[in-house]
């Protein structure tokens, strides 16, 4: 299979890469350093802050899917996750590329958007804790993350495309465990973590799974 990984390099991005290699896939990075992904990945530069289409539409050109980490790795990249999925999805359309796969968060399913101004006012799967005062503190501080974040699945959801948006919630850099549990259009209940390998390992088995084609899917450990 032929899988192109955005933000090859982050936490999810390099577990996607090494998972998809380890299964026989054939992987395309799209980096700003291509020296920072295995020789055995064929390597495209780019940066999604400053989009060049044509380098976009070279690395998703012919690919089965296209996974994305991509997010900010500071406050003064909020707004990154939207920009830059604009320009894959742009590049997936021009190209008839279709399966798309990005990695969300957990309190997005509660977060209004322009699409979506009316969201639950508290997720199915939240418990007294979580929903009086764990979730409200977490969406205060990382408010424009996750406005960001619910932008960009408004952009899914228009699309078009086969796009399954992942929500985990707090990632950890513990090793794949291949254990964890997923909810269509909802959290996990009692799910405060996984580790980022699980998130990869289950964006990587959903590639050909209709069950999650235009869903969001909860997950967690």
């Amino acid at each position: 299979m032929k899988i192109t990984v955005f933000a090859a390099t982050g936490g999810i991005g390099r577990c996607v890469v090494d998972q998809a290699l380890a299964a026989g896939h054939e992987v395309t990075a799209v980096v700003r350093d291509p020296g920072k992904v295995p020789s055995t990945v064929r390597a495209i530069r780019a940066d999604l802050s400053e989009v060049d289409p044509n380098a976009l539409e070279e690395a998703v050109s012919g690919a089965d899917a296209v996974l994305s980490g991509l997010g900010p790795r500071n406050a003064r990249q909020a707004g990154i996750t939207s920009q830059g999925t604009a320009a894959i999805v742009a590049a997936m359309k021009a190209t008839g590329t279709r399966r798309l796969l990005v990695v969300s968060a957990a309190p997005v399913s509660t977060t209004p958007s322009p699409g979506r101004p009316n969201p639950p006012r508290h997720d199915p799967a939240e418990g007294v804790i979580m929903r009086n005062l764990l979730t409200p503190i977490v969406k205060r501080v990382l408010r424009d993350h996750y406005a960001d974040l619910a932008k960009t699945e408004d952009m899914l959801r228009a699309s078009g495309l086969d796009w399954t948006s992942v929500r985990p919630p707090r990632l950890t850099d513990k090793p794949l465990t291949g254990r964890y549990r997923t909810a269509i259009e909802q959290n996990i209940r009692r799910g405060a973590f996984i580790p980022r390998a699980d998130v990869a390992h289950f964006m990587l088995a959903s590639i050909d799974d209709p069950a999650t084609f235009g869903h969001a899917v909860g997950i967690a450990t």
